[in-house]
C-alpha cells in the first residue's frame, strides 16, 4: 500500500497555533455576525455548492445538527485541559492547636500552622502540557472531521431525495399513459377490434406501476425523515428545490487528489494522537524521577508561667519557632512505573497503526473515486445519447406501427415501457455521479475543481 504522510509534524507550538487559528471554540461559526474560519473544510466543500437549494439546506445542517454539537462540546472541553494538567498540585496548609501544650524550654507550645508544596519537577508537568495540547488539537480535528463527513452524508440523502422525486415523475407518467391505453384498448375490445386479453395484461401493468409508485413514496418518507434528523427538524418538515448534478467528463489524477488530502482533518486528528501518545510516554518515562516537597512550619510559642520561668527566664523565653524544610519523593516502587510505560508504548504504537489505516482508507476512498467517477460518466452518457435515443426511435416506430394496425397495444406499450425504463436508468446513474461526487470531496476535504475532457464518453 502505498501512503503519504502529512507535510509537517505537529510540534507543541504548532499544536498551540491550531488551536488559537481554529474558530474559537463555542462560537456558533454559522451565525450570520460569527467570523468564518477561513479553510474550514465543511465551508469550503459547501461554498462550492452550485445548487441555492441545497447550500441553504448544507448550511443548516451545519447549524444545527446534534452530533456536531456534541463535538463541539468535546472539543471546548479538551481545550480547557492543559491549563489543568500544567498547574501545581495544590498546597496543603494545616493548622494544630496544643489544649494540652507541650512544655519546652522557652515555654508552652499554643499554635502550629504550616504549609507543604510538591514539586513534580524535572519536565512532568510539561510533558502532561503537551499530552493535554495535542489531545485538544485532536478533538478540534475530530470536530472538523465530523462536520465534513455529515455535509457528505447530507449531499448523498439529498441527491437521493432527488432521485426519488425525478423517479416518482417518471413512473406517475408511466402510469397516466397506461391508463390512457387501457381506456382505448377496452374501447378497441368493446368494439370488435382487439383482444379481452390486451386490456388484462395492460391492467396487471397499472398495478405494478402503483405498487412501485408506493416503494418511491415509502423510499421518500424515509429520505426525508433522515434529512431532516440531519438538521434537527421534525420528520415531516417539507424539503423542495433540491435537484441532481449534471455529470461531467473530468480528468482526475490520482496524485493530485493524494496531494490535495493532505490537509484533511482526520489525518490532522491522527497525527495529533500520535504526538499525544509520544508525550505520555514521555509522561511514564518522567514518573521514575523524584519530586521534591518543600514545607513551612511556624509555631507560637507562650512564655514560661511557672515558677522557675518567672523567676530566672531563660534566654529566648516565648520565641516562637519557624521551621522549613525540604523533601524527596523516592520512586522506589517501580513495577506499577514499568507496567504504566508498557502501557503507553503499547498505546503509541495503536495510535500509528491507526493512523496508517487511516491513511490507506483515504487513499482508497480516492482511488475508487478516481476510477468510478469516469465509469459513472460513461454510463449515464450512454443511456443519454445511445439508449435514449434508440428508445425514443423505437417507440415513434411501434406508434406508426399501431395506427396502422401492424401493432397491438401490448407490443406498443412494451416500447415506451423501455424508453420508461431508459429515462430511470438515465436518472439513477446522474444520482450515482453526483452521490460519488460528493464522496470524492468529502475524502478531499475541499471542493474539487477538475478539468474538463470534453462532452464525449471515454
Amino acid at each position: 500500500m502505498y501512503f503519504r504522510k502529512v507535510s509537517c509534524k505537529l510540534t507543541t507550538g504548532a499544536a498551540i497555533w491550531v488551536l488559537l487559528a481554529g474558530p474559537a471554540i463555542g462560537q456558533d461559526i454559522d451565525s450570520p455576525t460569527a467570523t468564518k474560519a477561513v479553510g474550514r473544510p465543511a465551508d469550503q466543500v459547501v461554498a462550492a455548492v452550485d445548487s441555492p437549494a441545497l447550500k441553504v439546506f448544507l448550511l443548516e445542517v451545519l447549524e444545527r445538527n446534534p452530533d456536531l454539537e456534541r463535538y463541539r462540546a468535546k472539543a471546548a472541553a479538551a481545550a480547557v485541559r492543559a491549563p489543568q494538567v500544567r498547574a501545581l498540585p495544590d498546597p496543603v496548609a494545616m493548622v494544630t492547636a496544643f489544649p494540652l501544650p507541650p512544655e519546652t524550654r522557652v515555654g508552652p507550645q499554643r499554635l502550629s500552622v504550616s504549609l507543604s508544596q510538591r514539586l513534580p519537577g524535572f519536565g512532568k508537568l510539561a510533558a502532561r502540557e503537551r499530552a493535554a495540547v495535542f489531545a485538544a488539537v485532536g478533538a478540534q480535528q475530530n470536530w472538523e472531521s465530523q462536520r465534513l463527513t455529515v455535509v457528505t452524508k447530507a449531499r448523498e440523502l439529498a441527491n437521493e431525495w432527488a432521485f426519488s422525486q425525478l423517479r416518482d415523475r417518471i413512473v406517475e407518467e408511466e402510469k397516466h399513459h397506461l391508463v390512457h391505453h387501457e381506456e382505448l384498448t377496452r374501447a378497441r375490445y368493446s368494439a370488435g377490434l382487439g383482444i379481452q386479453q390486451e386490456v388484462i395484461k395492460i391492467q396487471a401493468a397499472i398495478t405494478r406501476a402503483e405498487q412501485r409508485l408506493l416503494e418511491v413514496r415509502i423510499r421518500q418518507t424515509e429520505l426525508l425523515a433522515d434529512l431532516n434528523a440531519l438538521r434537527d427538524r421534525p420528520a415531516i418538515t417539507p424539503l423542495g428545490g433540491l435537484e441532481l448534478l449534471e455529470p461531467k467528463a473530468l480528468a482526475l489524477d490520482y496524485e493530485d487528489l493524494v496531494t490535495a488530502s493532505l490537509g484533511l482533518p482526520e489525518r490532522a486528528s491522527a497525527e495529533a494522537e500520535v504526538e499525544r501518545r509520544k508525550a505520555l510516554v514521555d509522561v511514564a518515562q518522567r514518573d521514575f524521577r523524584p519530586e521534591i516537597r518543600l514545607g513551612f512550619d511556624y509555631t507560637v510559642v507562650e512564655r514560661r508561667q511557672d515558677a522557675a520561668g518567672r523567676t530566672v527566664a531563660p534566654q529566648g523565653n516565648g520565641n516562637d519557632i519557624l521551621a522549613l524544610s525540604a523533601g524527596i519523593e523516592l520512586p522506589l516502587h517501580r513495577k506499577r512505573r514499568s507496567a504504566a510505560l508498557e502501557q503507553a508504548l503499547a498505546e503509541q504504537q495503536a495510535a500509528e497503526a491507526h493512523q496508517r489505516a487511516i491513511e490507506a482508507q483515504i487513499e482508497r476512498n480516492l482511488g475508487e473515486s478516481r476510477a468510478r467517477l469516469p465509469l459513472l460518466f460513461e454510463q449515464w452518457w450512454l443511456f443519454e445519447t445511445v439508449l435514449l435515443k434508440q428508445a425514443e426511435e423505437s417507440l415513434r416506430s411501434a406508434e406508426t406501427a399501431y395506427t396502422t394496425g401492424k401493432l397491438n397495444a401490448l407490443e406498443l406499450f412494451h416500447s415506451e415501457h423501455v424508453l420508461y425504463e431508459v429515462r430511470l436508468g438515465a436518472a439513477r446513474a446522474q444520482a450515482d455521479f453526483a452521490i460519488a461526487w460528493a464522496r470524492l470531496e468529502g475524502a478531499l476535504g475541499s471542493p474539487w475543481k477538475a478539468e474538463e475532457v470534453g462532452n464525449e464518453a471515454g
